[in-house]
């Protein structure tokens, strides 16, 4: 179940309502009764379905903090100058609309791959890959590449069942890579994917990409001392060099 919020808003913003929501793999769906949301453009108009733009909130809501202690300007700064006219506040993520108003995360608007030129957003890789009914969780992240400038490299664990050795695990990554093709566009399939037993998460349970992404590039494992289970990134180290895990 995917879900919208930052310790700065002080509560979980967008997700679906556990027994009444039918949820949708990938998409974190409507604002919480209380919380208001649009996705807007460069100008702070509203977006059409299927288009992406910038995720804010444009009315005030419970747990709404005043500021950062001691940096009143850095919170106007990060979170309010983007969109002063309106009175918006903009987290730094982009979004888009479905055709049925049900909202998809498209990740930290700095946080896009250039694919040979071609503007692709982790989150996007991501939601198509657990569309997929034998996902279970993914993580993307673009590596360097000297052909396509970045090239995508997917971190998926499965659900039980699936790719139960590496035979199954070769042809089930293969399905997977054919499967975002066909949903995003074959510049975006993924360049390696990796079937995983766990993502490196903190203990707030967000992935640390920054550490996918020097797996991904074949550099040093950087500080894992926020990580719930620092065992998680040898087992993955491994998994990219073919090692015994």
């Amino acid at each position: 179940v995917d879900t919208w919020w930052q310790t700065e808003t002080g509560a979980i913003m967008i997700a679906p309502l556990p027994g009444v929501t039918a949820t949708k793999p990938g998409s974190a769906q409507l604002a919480l009764p209380g919380i208001s949301v649009q996705i807007v453009d460069d100008h702070g108009q509203l977006v059409e379905p299927g288009e992406g733009g910038y995720l804010v909130i444009d009315k005030p809501w419970p747990a709404m903090s005043r500021g950062i202690w001691g940096e009143p300007d850095r919170a106007q700064e990060v979170y309010w100058d983007r969109f002063k006219a309106q009175g918006y506040y903009f987290a730094g993520d982009g979004a888009k609309y479905d055709e049925h108003g049900d909202i998809w995360l498209l990740g930290r608007v700095d946080d896009v791959m250039n694919i040979s030129g071609h503007r692709i957003s982790t989150v996007e890789v991501e939601s198509a890959l657990v569309s997929h009914p034998a996902v279970a969780e993914a993580a993307v992240v673009g590596a360097s590449d000297e052909t396509t400038g970045q090239a995508i490299v997917a971190f998926v664990i499965l659900r039980d069942g699936n790719g139960n050795d590496a035979l199954d695990q070769a042809a089930v990554a293969a399905v997977l890579m054919a499967h975002v093709a066909k949903e995003i566009g074959p510049i975006a399939r993924p360049k390696r994917l990796l079937i995983v037993p766990e993502l490196p998460k903190t203990r707030s349970g967000k992935i640390m990409r920054r550490l996918l992404r020097d797996v991904a590039e074949g550099r040093d494992i950087g500080d894992v001392a926020t990580l719930a289970d620092t065992s998680a990134m040898r087992v993955i180290a491994n998994t990219m060099t073919g090692q015994p895990v």
